[in-house]
């Protein structure tokens, strides 16, 4: 049975938005502003584990393309080791316009987005990642799908922006699993879906 981890950089104030800048929020960049050469190698280690621990990627299409058009750059400033994880994962691309996927491994899944995804929980054993693709993280907590919650908080709060729960009107409870430091600057933690929340 596989479970489904949503993985994220956040701002102190819970935005998730445009951290590279690439965006053109007025608050993007936030990720190389807040961090140090020495956050910036832990971040880059944390990552290169959980992405060699993985055994899929579940992403929606925009975020799809976003990653396959950087991971090369990231594998020269992050880690070949990272790139090359990146590059051979089997990728499931939730998208009903996207016809033909660049991306070597990816598969789209255009049908009943909760099915298909209950059923890749069920085909795969090991740990599916969501990076990015926050619309399709929303879906996978409304409908109950998402196991575990992953953030790596940055020390900038920049007041306005998107948020992974900004559009929720229910209560989401969750238990706390983990807490570190990474760095002198990052902050790590993780989190279970309880499952049985509107049970």
């Amino acid at each position: 049975m596989g479970k489904i981890v949503i993985t994220s950089n956040t701002t102190v104030d819970g935005v998730v938005q445009d951290p590279d800048g690439a965006e053109g929020f007025e608050h993007g960049g936030w990720f190389h502003q807040a961090a140090t050469p020495a956050d910036l190698a832990a971040w880059a280690a944390r990552e290169t584990q959980e992405a060699l621990a993985a055994e899929a990627l579940l992403l929606g299409r925009r975020s799809s393309e976003w990653f396959e058009s950087r991971t090369p750059q990231f594998g020269a400033r992050v880690s070949h080791d990272w790139a090359e994880r990146m590059n051979s994962l089997p990728k499931y691309v939730v998208s009903s316009t996207l016809q033909q996927p660049r991306w070597h491994n990816t598969t789209v899944l255009n049908g009943d987005a909760a099915k298909e995804i209950s059923e890749l929980k069920r085909r795969i054993d090991g740990e599916i990642l969501v990076y990015g693709s926050y619309q399709l993280a929303r879906t996978l907590i409304a409908e109950n799908l998402a196991d575990e919650l992953r953030l790596v908080v940055f020390p900038i709060a920049v007041g306005t922006g998107l948020r992974l729960f900004d559009q929720s009107s229910e209560r989401t409870p969750l238990h706390l699993v983990d807490t570190r430091q990474l760095s002198a600057g990052l902050v790590f933690h993780t989190y279970e879906f309880a499952h049985d929340h509107r049970s």
